[in-house]
């Protein structure tokens, strides 16, 4: 198996709020740290509900954020410290919000030509053709490259979005919610057409999304996070049909099913721990109905159980 995404202990960490001496008053852990490869031409959904650091996540895997602790590497290549210029030679980012991820201001053209100059350098000839072929690859018109964001359809406009992250010519491509904000039968269109552009490109993607049917569809291995922790990793099949911890049985029985009811359960409308004051034990233990005294005190570790899945739960 060859290794394209490789994280070591990755962490972040926010100071909250200084006193008088500069001290800070609280810290909030976004993301714990965790460590997790992903094999090249793999698809690792991240799943889980609002507010439990995906997109944190995603941001440090490309540059975005500074990991407060860790590293990342890919392809064997540690980015530690390397230049924004590195990291988009490497792994690209596809926004949730496709109108409001482009430039209003600019055309198109203008928009999928910046990493052809800034990451490629290449010249005016170079980038019309590598523009046209991208559009191509997309399914878009070359009469679009002089319209500007506004003109076009959420479906357009994320196909734009990917067409530029396309752009940099990367090996990675990191997906933050790219179908949430478009219309059911637009989403089909759009996960179709990443589904055959890795396949054509040869790409790995980390697919970030709370859509649990969605993961489902595109991706084969999947990790579950948690109040900034990975709390189950496996085979996306395994973890579908077979969850191990009580936090992934709760995402799959609160997922709407057409033509049944919703189920209402007390741990599902529980309220979500404090982050400025983190629990002892298992984060997950006031909504389990599963918890012992050994929850409560003790902090679970990621452990394998059998063919690589993985889970952090004392009862599982």
């Amino acid at each position: 198996m060859t290794v394209a995404l490789k994280l070591e202990n990755l962490a972040k960490t926010y100071t909250v709020g200084r006193n008088l001496i500069g001290k800070p008053k609280g810290y909030v852990h976004a993301v714990r740290p965790f460590s997790l490869d992903v094999a090249t031409g793999d698809t690792l959904g991240i799943v889980g509900e609002s507010g439990c650091g995906k997109s944190t996540l995603a941001r440090m895997l490309v540059g975005l954020l500074a990991p407060t602790e860790g590293h990342l590497e890919v392809e064997g290549e540690t980015l530690d410290g390397k230049a924004p210029a590195e990291f988009g030679r490497m792994i690209q980012y596809v926004f949730q919000d496709p109108i409001s991820s482009l430039n209003p201001r600019k055309t198109i053209r203008q928009i999928i030509e910046q990493p052809l100059i800034h990451l490629h350098s290449m010249n005016r000839a170079e980038r019309e053709a590598r523009i046209l072929e991208i559009f191509d690859q997309v399914n878009l018109r070359p009469e679009f490259l002089n319209r500007r964001p506004h003109e076009f359809s959420g479906g357009q406009a994320q196909r734009i979005g990917i067409a530029r992250a396309l752009a940099a010519n990367p090996r990675i491509l990191v997906l933050d919610e790219p179908v949430s904000a478009l219309d059911v039968s637009v989403q089909a269109q759009v996960i179709n057409l990443l589904a055959d552009l890795k396949e054509k490109l040869g790409l790995t993607y980390v697919f970030i999304s709370h859509d649990l049917a969605v993961v489902e569809a595109v991706c084969n291995r999947v990790a579950v996070m948690y109040f900034g922790s990975i709390v189950e990793m496996g085979d996306a099949r395994e973890i579908f049909t077979n969850p191990r911890h009580p936090y992934t049985k709760l995402l799959a029985e609160s997922a709407p099913v057409v033509g049944t009811n919703v189920r209402r359960t007390e741990a599902a409308n529980a309220e979500l721990p404090d982050p400025m004051n983190p629990p002892k034990g298992c984060a997950f233990a006031a909504r389990c109905e599963m918890a012992t005294e050994l929850c409560r005190t003790t902090e679970p570790n990621l452990n394998i159980t059998n063919d690589s899945h993985h889970v952090a739960c004392h009862h599982a």
